[in-house]
């Protein structure tokens, strides 16, 4: 989705708006739910197009395996490691910006750190890369490259979506965010156009295209930032480490499950895998409509959130869960009854079961519902407890993929769902621990909480 992946951001501002505003107030939408929804809209269809026409250039389900594997590696590392620092940006921008202080001494630091990151990550791929080209990539030394060019090329794109939100400047954040998915097709057919049949160009295709955006908003000045205080780190890395350790496992276990078939495939199951994986990107769909849930009721939360209003909060809270939990059951039934029949269609994947196609919803829908808890924990300033939950539910996935079945599928299945499960149990306890223990929202964590998206599309 990755998440990458993305809600609502730089609702901030709207809070501090909204904050002097009647309790009635019932202004529905802020100003940059349609063009963030847009972009996500664009975001989600562009992968299921990507995933086609990569299948059909290279001549079939083993040839752009692969490049399937980078796509899902790519969006386990980028949004894991670059989303926390968009959110500390995001919301340090937004606390300056209703200050009237300039937000420039805020955004070198966070390139500081997101230099430090991205050269930290890239260290440890290069150390690990023949391993990880030979069990990922097939020995293709191009999509290794790839896979560093694409994960280097996300922390500029993420900073730039974190001053896009800190500053409310939506359109651009909208743009960064579809832009790299149009690209990414628009690349990849024009190499299908020409004849291409090598996996590395295509790979590249995947690397640079989130580059194109951040270089549009970036050449239109919608990056800019005023010179203001110094910046200090207690300022900008408050909650780094607690959303960093939550996002790198939350990315991580969203894109598990292709990369575990990928790691654990035989030769004659390189087609298999392939389907699996876009098995996994249909599943999502629940998540997709979760975005857009979140993009029309998140606001109104935030603006009671802002008030102090904490009852109504939970009603509020409580008719968002209701809603994701009926998208995750319809999501459920319908990846069973119409999912088999979905991929024959549009991959021409047969080897697919309703079965398969089932547990990876419920799997989605279950992550899907823990995502929502964990946002309203971090909401109420449990960030530990959030990096502490999809740190359970990373162990549980490992463990139940290692010990459950020795059938590839449904070993995954198996994981996926006790994972997503595990971090389910762990955030409804710390929630129910938070609201014991009186914990109320700041408008910094609910400004987190509500960009704490950790997966790209």
């Amino acid at each position: 989705m990755s998440h990458h992946s993305d809600s609502l951001p730089g609702s901030l501002d709207n809070l501090v708006a909204a904050s002097d505003e009647p309790t009635s107030s019932r202004a529905p939408l802020p100003e940059g739910t349609i063009p963030v929804g847009i972009g996500l809209l664009v975001a989600g269809l562009a992968s299921f197009a990507f995933l086609k026409v990569g299948t059909s250039a290279l001549g079939g389900d083993d040839a752009f395996s692969p490049v399937q594997a980078l796509w899902f590696a790519t969006f386990a590392l980028a949004p894991g490691f670059f989303l926390p620092l968009e959110q500390e940006l995001g919301r340090a921008l937004s606390a300056r910006r209703a200050l009237g202080q300039g937000g420039q001494p805020v955004v070198r630091k966070v390139a500081q750190l997101g230099a430090i990151l991205a050269l930290v990550v890239a260290l440890t791929v290069l150390a690990t890369s023949p391993m990880i080209t030979k069990s990922i990539f097939d020995g293709d030394w191009v999509l290794l490259g790839a896979l560093l060019v694409a994960f280097v090329s996300y922390a500029p794109v993420h900073m730039a979506r974190g001053i896009a939100s800190g500053n409310g400047r939506f359109r651009a954040y909208a743009i960064v965010m579809g832009a790299d998915g149009a690209v990414r097709v628009i690349l990849c057919v024009l190499l299908f156009v020409v004849g291409v049949k090598t996996a590395g160009a295509y790979g590249l295709a995947v690397a640079l295209a989130p580059l194109v955006g951040f270089t549009w908003v970036l050449s239109r000045g919608a990056l800019r930032t005023d010179d203001g205080p110094p910046a200090t780190w207690k300022e900008v890395t408050p909650n780094l480490g607690w959303l960093l350790l939550g996002s790198v496992f939350a990315a991580g276990l969203v894109n598990a499950g292709p990369i575990a078939a990928k790691l654990l495939e035989t030769d004659e199951q390189k087609d298999l895998v392939t389907q699996f994986g876009k098995g996994v990107l249909l599943s999502r769909i629940p998540l997709f409509l979760f975005q857009a849930v979140q993009a029309a009721l998140l606001p109104r939360l935030s603006r009671l959130a802002a008030r102090n209003e904490l009852a109504e909060f939970r009603v509020g809270f409580r008719k968002l869960l209701y809603v994701v939990i009926v998208v995750g059951v319809v999501g459920t039934l319908g990846a069973f009854l119409l999912g088999p029949f979905v991929m024959d269609k549009m991959y021409q994947a047969t080897d697919i079961s309703g079965r398969t196609m089932a547990m990876l919803a419920l799997g989605s829908a279950t992550y899907m519902m823990a995502l929502a808890l964990a946002q309203a924990v971090i909401a109420l300033r449990g960030h530990a407890l959030v990096g502490l939950g999809w740190g359970i539910g990373m162990a549980a996935f490992v463990l139940v993929t290692w010990l459950s079945s020795d059938d590839l599928f449904r070993r995954i299945e198996y994981g996926l769902v006790a994972s997503s499960v595990a971090a389910l149990i762990s955030f409804s306890v710390s929630l129910r621990h938070k609201l014991r223990t009186g914990a109320t929202p700041s408008q910094e964590s609910v400004m987190e909480a509500i960009i704490d998206m950790p997966f790209e599309s």
